[in-house]
């Protein structure tokens, strides 16, 4: 969540402070590790809040560099830091695009942290239920992906050959 290790390390050891200071609210209504996983992620997204955004002024960033006389930052070239994003859209997308029952299974298990018999008891299901449509979730989740994977190398060579003037 915070693509630094250290970072990552930082935040594991005060994910078991804040354990170690709250472990008397924890009330056995979920499984323990449902527990940990939910109060981790909030220390986490706590401290993401809590950082704020680098300010650069326009002038400081088309003004040559000391070490190599080029430009601090090209402005054209791809931001790094957003790579990742058109990925989390994708998944998003095709999360969306899941039977209902699939969708609430695997958001319940593989992103919110719920154990198979929580979900069975949260959907009135039997736990074999719930590990068969996640199984299925994930199956059709890959075939989503990859067929949206396909899509934009399509409009990627459309577009190559549109620029080229060789288009259909």
């Amino acid at each position: 969540m915070v693509g630094n290790p250290s970072d990552a390390e930082d935040l594991m050891q005060e994910a078991f402070l804040q354990l170690f200071r709250k472990i008397g609210t924890f009330r056995g209504e979920s499984a323990f590790s449902t527990w940990l996983h939910r109060m981790t992620v909030n220390v986490v997204l706590m401290r993401l809040r809590k950082k704020s955004l680098p300010v650069a002024s326009l002038e400081e960033t088309t003004e040559p560099d000391e070490e190599s006389g080029g430009p601090r930052k090209d402005p054209g070239a791809p931001d790094l830091r957003l790579t990742g994003a058109v990925d989390r859209v994708n998944l998003e997308r095709s999360i969306e695009k899941l039977p209902p029952g699939y969708r609430t299974v695997f958001t319940l298990h593989d992103v919110q942290g719920y154990e198979h018999n929580e979900i069975a008891d949260i959907m009135g299901c039997s736990v074999g239920n719930s590990k068969s449509q996640l199984h299925k979730a994930r199956t059709k989740l890959r075939d989503l992906l990859q067929e949206e994977i396909r899509a934009q190398a399509r409009q990627e060579r459309h577009a190559a050959k549109t620029q080229t003037g060789s288009g259909d």
